[in-house]
Parts: structure tokens; sequence; C-alpha cells
């Protein structure tokens, strides 16, 4: 890859030890041309208001402007870079979605996950997610199939394995929920429950009952959907990124 067509990207945590290793990672990638640092999100506004950068590698929690509250900002910029969040936190993620991360990657940051993350952000316009018709290898009575990822409607946790269910059967896949959630985000799975994550493209009902929320995913053709108890915990989160899609 020539030069010319690398990416010049800024990396921003106000944790110098998370800051250095994040920008060495992305240094190996032969996809990057320049790493800027800084370690702060006012620092990285400043920086961005004198020089263009194709993305920003961004923490989540820090001291004064989050980063959350700048990637709402630079949302305002007529051409504003791609965001990828890396964050200690699993429970920003629906915010994160909503500002159109390309990303949400979880500390520690493995080199083949920030890869991924990087192929991303290549990929063009972070609303439209990476391979939204991903087909997932697995195995139904010894022959390997694949099932397309848009046609999952949820995604269950079954110890270091996963049962993904479409509106016809499921299957069990050998992947831990919490690397899905990681990896999914981008495409629309957000977790609402310790055990499950549901794709918001197949909630067609949210309902409150006695102050429980659940939503109702597609079901078989000629069924009723599939109802999903939402956890207390991400109720209001779900509600909100819901109504703001509906919204847009």
């Amino acid at each position: 890859m020539s030069p010319a067509t690398r990416m010049r990207v800024l990396v921003v945590d106000d944790e110098r030890p998370a800051l250095d290793e994040l920008a060495y990672l992305l240094q190996r990638d032969d996809r990057i041309g320049e790493v800027l640092t800084c370690d702060s999100a006012t620092e990285a506004l400043r920086v961005l208001q004198e020089q263009e950068v194709d993305a920003l590698f961004l923490d989540i929690q820090m001291p004064g402007l989050s980063g959350l509250e700048l990637a709402q900002v630079l949302m305002r910029f007529k051409q504003p870079p791609s965001i990828v969040f890396v964050t200690a936190h699993d429970n920003h993620a629906v915010d994160a979605f909503d500002l159109q991360a390309v990303d949400y990657v979880l500390k520690p940051v493995r080199a083949e996950r920030l890869a991924e993350a990087v192929r991303r952000v290549r990929g063009g316009d972070p609303r439209a997610p990476a391979d939204q018709d991903l087909q997932i290898p697995v195995e139904l009575g010894g022959v390997t199939r694949f099932v397309h990822r848009s046609d999952l409607t949820h995604v269950e946790a079954h110890g270091d394995y996963a049962r993904l269910h479409t509106p016809t059967g499921s299957h069990l896949v050998r992947t831990p929920l919490s690397t899905l959630e990681e990896e999914w985000g981008a495409a629309g799975f957000v977790r609402i429950h310790r055990s499950l994550l549901v794709s918001l493209a197949h909630v067609s009902e949210v309902r409150m009952d006695a102050g429980r929320c659940s939503v109702v995913v597609t079901g078989a053709e000629g069924e009723p959907g599939v109802e999903l108890g939402v956890s207390r915990r991400h109720t209001r989160q779900l509600r909100d990124l819901l109504l703001r899609r509906a919204q847009s």
C-alpha cells in the first residue's frame, strides 16, 4: 500500500499507557500512515480544527469533555472523521451506535480486533455497517452451512457459546456473547440483557407492562413474533435508541 493511500488517525485517551499501546498497535498497521495522539478530548478538538484526520480512536470516560461529548461535536462537522470508540466499559454501546460510530472496541485491545476496526474505517460510510450480510458458518448434522447475519433476530448466551436465532430456527456457535456484542455492534446488535443481544432491524414492537420492558422480534412466516425481556439496566437506552431511529 502506497503512503499516499494510508490513513492519518488520531488517538485520544487520558491514560498514558493505554494511549501509547493503542498508538503502537496502529503504527504497526500498514494501512495507517500517521498516528497523532492527545490525552484529552479538548486537546483533540484543537487538533481537529487545525488539520484533517481520517479517523479517531477515542476513549469515552475522560476528565472534562468525554469521548461521547466530543463525538457529538464532531457530528456538526461538514466532513467528520470516522469514530472508533475504545473503552473498558460496555454500557455505552447504544450511545456510540446512535452517534454513528464505525466500531466499539473493548479494552484490553487485541491486535486482531483493532485490525478489524481499521478495516471497518476503510470500508467507508459509518452509517453503512461493514459486512451487513456477513455469512456465519454453522454445523448441522456434520455439514457446514452458512447463515446470513442479516437474518438473525437475536443471540442468546450459552456459556462460552452463543445461540443464533433466526425466524426459522437456531444454531449454536463457539463464540462468547461478549465477543459478538463487540464485533457486531456496528451492524445494529444491541445488548438488552446480560444473556441477550437483539438485532434492531428485527424489532417490531416495544412493550411495557407494570414497569417491565420487552421487545418483539420477527417470527416465522405466519407465526407471531418472539417476545424478549429487556433488563431494567438496558430499558431506557434501548427505548431512546429505537425512538431516535424511528424519527430519523
